[in-house]
């Protein structure tokens, strides 16, 4: 198997890795609404799914919404 002859240098080590960090999300607020999101991403308001300031789905209902328990049926 391969391996380095030489000792890798802190400064080459350094330079290669000077792209790997963390961005800060990039958030944005609706015109029409003045909620704050997430960029390209639809949201709620108000039971409604917005899309770029536009109602895209009226009374959103999430596909994945948690089953509600209900402690008489134990």
């Amino acid at each position: 198997m391969a391996h380095p002859k030489r000792r890798t240098s802190k400064t080459r080590r350094d330079k290669r890795r000077t792209h790997d960090k963390l961005h800060p999300k990039a958030i944005s607020i609706c015109t029409n609404t003045g909620e704050t999101h997430l960029r390209h991403k639809a949201y709620v308001v108000d039971g409604d799914l917005y899309l770029h300031g536009k109602v895209a789905i009226k009374n959103y209902a999430p596909v994945a919404a948690p089953a509600a328990t209900d402690s008489d049926e134990e």
